[in-house]
C-alpha cells in the first residue's frame, strides 16, 4: 500500500492531456512535468548563451528557451542548438522567417503565435519548416500582447480574452492538420493567468506550459509564481512551467523544482527540512543551512534532510527523513539515519558528518534503484 493509498488528502489528480515531444523530452500524457528557463545572453554570443544553459542543465533543466529577434541570432541558432545538452525552443515574434530558419537550425520548438505572424500562407510555410523538421510549437498567449480585436472586444486584458486568443491560435494550427503543440496562457497578474489557465485547461487536451509572466525579482518573483504556478499544480493543471524571474536563469530552475518538490509531483535533490530558529536552538541552524544547501547542491538524488535546532519538533522531523540532526544541549546533537536515532555528534563536527552522511545515503539509493532497474 503506497502513502498515497494510506494518506489520500495527498493526492494530485493531474488533468488528461495529450503528449507531444520537445526534442527528446515527451510533455504531457502523464510525463513528469518539465522545468523550463530562458537564457538571458545575446543569442550571437554563442559561447556565453552556452555556457548559461550548461549551467542551467547542471541545475536541471528540461528544455531552454533561446530569443531569435534577428538573423545574427537564426545564424547562431544552429551552432547552438547542436551544442546545447538539453532541447532549445526558439523564441519568435512576430517574424515567420525567424520560425523557419529556428525549424532548419534544429531548434526542438518554435513559441510563437501563428496568428501574429502574416498571411495564411506565411503561417503555413511555418507550420511546413516545423512539420519537416520535427519541431513542436508552443502557442505563448500573454495578456500584455492580446490582438487588438480583442482588447476592443473585451475592453481590456483579461481571462476570456486570453482564451479567445489561445483557442484561435489552436484553429490556425488544427486547420493546418499540425497537432504537435503545446499552449501557455500567461500574465502577470496571479488572479488573471490562474482564470485563464483553469479556462483553458477545460478547453483544450493540448499540453499546457505554466507561467505567471514578468514575475519579479527573485525573492517576489518566486512568492509570485509560487502562488500561481501551485495552485495550478495542486489543481491538477499544467505539463511543463517556468519561473520567470528577473535574476539569473539558474535561480528559476531552482525554484521551479522546489515548488514541484513541495507539491510532491518531482523530486531532485536533498530537500531540506529546517525550522527558523529560536532562542531554545542548540546551534546556529540558518547558517548551518545555508552551508549545506552548498554543500549539497552536487546531490542529484532525491532524499529529505531535517535540520532541526532542539528537540521540540526535532525528533519527529528527524522520523520522516533520510538523514537528520536535532540540536541539544552542551555544544551537541543527535543524528538520526533512516528515521532512527544514530549517534550524537559535536555541533562543530555536524556540517562535514551531515554531508558525508548524505552523500553516503545517495549512493545507497542510486545503487538501490540501479538494481530495480536491472530486474
Amino acid at each position: 500500500m503506497t502513502l498515497n493509498h494510506i494518506r489520500p488528502w495527498r493526492n494530485i489528480y493531474r488533468r488528461e492531456s495529450r503528449q507531444i515531444m520537445v526534442g527528446d523530452v515527451p510533455v504531457g500524457g502523464g510525463a513528469p512535468i518539465t522545468v523550463q528557463t530562458m537564457t538571458n545572453t545575446l543569442t550571437p554570443d554563442i559561447e556565453g548563451t552556452l555556457a548559461q544553459i550548461q549551467r542551467c542543465a547542471d541545475a536541471g533543466v528540461d528544455i531552454v528557451r533561446v530569443s531569435v529577434p534577428d538573423t545574427d541570432s537564426s545564424a547562431a541558432m544552429k551552432d547552438i542548438c547542436a551544442r546545447s545538452p538539453v532541447p532549445i525552443v526558439a523564441d519568435i515574434h512576430f517574424h515567420y522567417k525567424r520560425g523557419i530558419e529556428a525549424a532548419e537550425a534544429g531548434a526542438a520548438c518554435l513559441r510563437i503565435n501563428p496568428g501574429n505572424i502574416g498571411s495564411p500562407e506565411r503561417v503555413r510555410e511555418v507550420i511546413k519548416a516545423a512539420t519537416d523538421n520535427n519541431c513542436s510549437i508552443r502557442i505563448g498567449v500573454n495578456a500584455g500582447s492580446l490582438e487588438k480585436h480583442l482588447l476592443e472586444k473585451y475592453g481590456e486584458p483579461c481571462p476570456d480574452a486570453m482564451v479567445e486568443s489561445g483557442l484561435d491560435h489552436i484553429k490556425i494550427l488544427q486547420d493546418n492538420d499540425f497537432h504537435n503543440f503545446k499552449i501557455s496562457c500567461k500574465a502577470s497578474d496571479v488572479f488573471m493567468a490562474a482564470a485563464a489557465y483553469q479556462q483553458l485547461a477545460d478547453a483544450t487536451d493540448a499540453p499546457i506550459h505554466l507561467g505567471i509572466t514578468e514575475a519579479g525579482g527573485l525573492t517576489s518573483g518566486t512568492i509570485k509564481s509560487s502562488i500561481g504556478l501551485g495552485s495550478l499544480l495542486w489543481a491538477g493543471i499544467g505539463d511543463t512551467i517556468r519561473v520567470s524571474l528577473s535574476a539569473d536563469p539558474v535561480e528559476e530552475v531552482k525554484v521551479g523544482y522546489e515548488i514541484l518538490k513541495s507539491l510532491g509531483l518531482r523530486h531532485r535533490g536533498v530537500n531540506i527540512i529546517s525550522c527558523p530558529s529560536c532562542a531554545r536552538q542548540g546551534f546556529d541552524v540558518i547558517k548551518t543551512v545555508e552551508t549545506l544547501e552548498k554543500r549539497l547542491e552536487h546531490i542529484k538524488t532525491p532524499m529529505s534532510l531535517s535540520i532541526i535546532g532542539c528537540v521540540v519538533n526535532g525528533p519527529g522531523e528527524a522520523l520522516m527523513t533520510d538523514v537528520g540532526f536535532t540540536g541539544g544541549g552542551n555544544g551537541a546533537g543527535m543524528v538520526y539515519l533512516a528515521g532512527a536515532q544514530s549517534h550524537k555528534l559535536s555541533n562543530d563536527q555536524m556540517v562535514e558528518h551531515i554531508v558525508e552522511q548524505v552523500e553516503a545515503k545517495a549512493a545507497e539509493l542510486d545503487a538501490a534503484a540501479a538494481v530495480e532497474a536491472a530486474e
